[in-house]
């Protein structure tokens, strides 16, 4: 009996060691805005159509181009996707994880989050 519990309980803590570190890859306003102080990433919109950008955003690359990513970036490229609210990167970051991307971070709530906190966008009128 007392194995069975302990069983019960290490896959418990297992599965919280993954979640935990699933979480860190998603990150808040908050967290981009001080991570850009220091910027050591590539910070890419991939939502579409183009709606604005996050300022220091270095590509645009619409989620559905996937291909564009793994002809572009090492797997190991630490990067940060976004979108408008939050839907087209967390697809895509799921499908880069799955490729093999170790350093993908993505930002929870997209611009639409990043608004909310009082940050600003800025528009490239040659993505329209």
């Amino acid at each position: 009996m007392w194995l069975f519990i302990t069983l019960l309980f290490l896959a418990g803590c297992i599965g919280q060691a993954e979640q935990s570190q699933e979480i860190n890859y998603k990150i808040t306003p908050e967290q981009l805005k001080q991570m850009l102080e220091n910027k050591d990433f590539v910070l890419i919109n991939v939502h579409i159509p183009y709606q604005g950008e996050i300022p220091n955003t270095d590509y645009f690359i619409p989620y559905n181009k996937i291909d564009e990513f793994e002809k572009r970036f090492s797997k190991d490229d630490k990067i940060v996707i976004y979108c408008k609210s939050g839907s087209m990167s967390s697809y895509l970051y799921q499908r880069l994880r799955e490729r093999g991307f170790k350093n993908v971070y993505e930002l929870k709530g997209g611009m639409n989050a990043w608004v909310s906190k009082g940050f600003q966008l800025t528009y490239n009128t040659s993505y329209k």
